[in-house]
């Protein structure tokens, strides 16, 4: 009988059932005869297996600096012991951890979801001093360290252009939706007038120029909510504001409670501010709405213009400004066939290439590989 390839993804920062790492990722592998799966996390909700997937957890730390150091050491000798095959990496904290597993012989890969680089920049708990010298810190790590990789998987095509550069060995993984898991109701059937934001809210993902939209809109429409704010004293300042008494509030939901809002709704909004890890990236709600087979709001980027308009799946605007939120929200609520068109046009486009079947085949090819 053949042996079996032991894989074992890692993450300190994501949660155990994140959409890229477990859904997609350690979900497609399992699948695969081959390969046994496991997943390590540090969330503190214990051992389980899920999917085919064996969770392991090393306990949930206690503040960021305590993750940093003493909760990558216990990944790393959680991941020693269990003396896996093939090593996984999800996290920038977690690169020195990789090298010291291929140290010992192991074959490791890293998962640059964001550019991390760029994504310190917005970190709004740092100084403007440490906002430009970490960034520098960073590439030159990323450059000393990635370069001994066995293999670099990134999210966007402008990472993996990045990554290239630093390691031949690196390979687009996007970060698609996969079809079906938030399909559309059949034509025919009511839809509210509603526009849903999906995820994380956040400043710099544009949540205050959203909400302020609200106050600009003449059709009778609200917002859905789906997902928690990241910081206690924003969201007491958004829900001070005048708008948000036109917000349906549903917090977390799960991936068939997230189909169901989706369904009823009419519009899918993603309004992240021009911040450099923004401009660049794909954003995974991007292609769910289009998945879901609703029209989009989203930043006039150019990598998102191109995607949008490429599609003829929706309207972009400036992020920055509520009046053209506003405007984009009453024309796609008062034109009710070019939106049902542009939702057509974006559930085509996924169906066609935007999914995570076409990238399911990559990543399972590259693990064949190594």
């Amino acid at each position: 009988m053949k042996k079996k390839i032991n894989i074992c993804h890692i993450t300190s920062v994501h949660t155990r059932y994140d959409i890229r790492i477990f859904t997609k990722e350690c979900s497609s592998l399992a699948k695969v005869d081959e390969f046994l799966v496991a997943l390590i996390v540090a969330d503190g909700k214990g051992e389980e297996v899920n999917n085919n997937v064996n969770i392991l957890d090393v306990g949930k730390p206690k503040g960021r600096i305590n993750r940093i150091f003493r909760t990558t050491r216990k990944i790393y000798k959680k991941a020693k012991k269990m003396n896996y095959d093939i090593y996984h990496i999800h996290d920038p904290e977690l690169i020195l951890t990789g090298l010291k597993l291929k140290r010992i012989g192991k074959k490791v890969i890293f998962d640059a979801h964001e550019d991390f680089p760029k994504q310190v920049m917005a970190k709004p708990y740092l100084s403007v001093f440490l906002k430009k010298l970490l960034p520098y810190f960073f590439e030159i790590f990323e450059y000393l360290t990635l370069k001994k990789y066995n293999y670099i998987i990134a999210a966007t095509p402008y990472i993996t252009n990045k990554f290239l550069k630093i390691n031949k060995a690196t390979l687009n993984i996007n970060n698609y939706p996969i079809i079906g898991e938030l399909g559309s109701v059949e034509k025919g059937e009511q839809k509210n007038n509603t526009i849903s934001y999906l995820g994380g809210m956040s400043a710099i993902r544009g949540i205050i120029e959203l909400i302020k939209s609200l106050d600009f809109i003449k059709s009778d429409t609200k917002l859905n909510l789906i997902g928690k704010f990241n910081d206690t004293n924003l969201e007491l300042e958004c829900k001070k504001m005048t708008g948000f008494n036109r917000v349906n509030e549903y917090g977390f939901l799960n991936r068939q409670e997230v189909a169901n809002v989706l369904s009823k709704t009419k519009i899918g909004i993603v309004t992240f501010l021009p911040l450099p890890n923004h401009i660049d990236s794909q954003p995974n709600k991007m292609f769910e709405y289009m998945s879901a087979g609703i029209p989009i709001i989203t930043s006039n980027f150019p990598l998102w213009k191109d995607i949008v308009e490429g599609s003829d799946c929706g309207i972009t605007i400036n992020p920055n400004s509520p009046t053209e939120i506003a405007q984009a929200v009453d024309y796609l609520i008062e034109n009710d066939e070019v939106a049902r068109e542009m939702g057509d046009n974006g559930k085509k486009a996924v169906l066609e290439k935007y999914n995570w079947s076409i990238e399911e085949k990559k990543l399972i090819n590259l693990y064949k590989l190594l």
